[in-house]
């Protein structure tokens, strides 16, 4: 995925004269989004799926959300299986995830973080996927991303908002960074959850536009040689040099220097970007220049070649929910409610 063009960004009026130019672009994008949600009858899967989409281009936690409502619903709902369009694979599916047979190549990043929670189908045709995972055992399907996708009916939709988010311009792609307008998507979603760099900022955002619900990242079990939560970082633990390539590296830079990193330098890639041999010696150059490891994220991790890894670390985050057992209970009203009225 690219990099967020400077005009999404910049208020001036060379930024506004980009915009202005790309304006009957955004039309005809928005217009084919709605004719293909208005040619389009969803088809309904054997089991209740559950949505997790954004309305913007880029990261707002999408994969750490959906890793995290699995944890809070199992058992819940029989078997939990993840549906995910496997971003960046060859594979089309659908097709189940073997972390052991599979890399990203194969499958995209997401696909293999969420393979990490439990099974997970890739697969371009959502209803196929949710098919697939239905006769396979599942009993609950949550699909990370296809927020925008019509040809599957969703059980349940969440909407996930940054919070420290101004919308940029607030234009539809590509004069901007929407992919629909946020009122209608909103009016799409059965849930709106805020999500911040941490807990008083989401629950600030949730607050003020009135939803109930807000989540944020914090580290989770990290490996006992990453020096998570020190409080006054030493030049020999604490410095490091971080690079990403994730919808919003800062967020993680973010994080880590929360968390009592000392960040000497840093290297910032578009998402999902594949790691070349160029890149990897810079990394590399970078990291003996500063005399600090590199750390980066999980997403990112997986995209390194293996001989690489060994060098790197990671900081795993995990994403918490302000109100779990109210989630969990909307959900499951939510999903009643449709059966109920089928």
């Amino acid at each position: 995925m690219m990099r967020a063009p400077w005009f999404w960004r910049d208020d001036t009026l060379a930024a506004r004269a980009v915009t202005l130019g790309f304006a009957p672009l955004s039309a005809l994008y928005d217009a084919a989004q709605r004719a293909r949600w208005r040619m389009t009858a969803p088809k309904r899967a054997p089991v209740p799926v559950i949505c997790i989409g954004n309305a913007t281009l880029g990261g707002v936690g999408k994969t750490p959300f959906a890793i995290a409502l699995g944890e809070l619903l199992r058992g819940e709902s029989g078997a939990i299986h993840f549906l995910t369009r496997g971003y960046g694979g060859a594979l089309g599916g659908p097709v189940k995830v073997d972390p052991s047979a599979h890399n990203f190549n194969d499958v995209g990043d997401e696909a293999l973080l969420l393979a990490r929670h439990g099974p997970v189908w890739i697969s371009k045709d959502r209803p196929a996927g949710a098919l697939a995972a239905a006769k396979d055992g599942a009993g609950l399907i949550i699909m990370d991303d296809g927020f925008q996708n019509p040809t599957i009916e969703k059980t349940v939709s969440i909407l996930l908002i940054d919070a420290s988010e101004d919308g940029g311009n607030g234009k539809i792609f590509p004069a901007g960074p929407f992919r629909e307008p946020l009122d209608r998507a909103r009016a799409r979603a059965d849930i709106v959850v805020y999500v911040g760099g941490d807990e008083e900022i989401a629950s600030r955002a949730a607050d003020e536009n009135h939803s109930a619900f807000a989540a944020w990242p914090e580290p989770e079990n990290a490996p006992e040689n990453v020096p998570v939560n020190t409080p006054a970082p030493t030049p020999e633990t604490g410095r490091v040099v971080a690079f990403s390539g994730i919808g919003n590296p800062e967020k993680f830079y973010t994080s880590l220097k929360a968390a009592g990193f000392v960040i000497t330098r840093t290297a910032s890639f578009p998402d999902h970007h594949r790691f070349s041999d160029q890149d990897l010696a810079a990394l590399a150059r970078l990291a003996a220049s500063e005399k600090a490891p590199l750390i980066t994220t999980e997403k990112d991790y997986v995209r390194l070649p293996e001989d690489f890894r060994a060098d790197v670390l990671t900081f795993p985050i995990a994403m918490k929910i302000n109100q779990p057992s109210l989630l969990a209970a909307t959900i499951r009203t939510t999903i009643d409610r449709q059966a109920a009225s089928d």
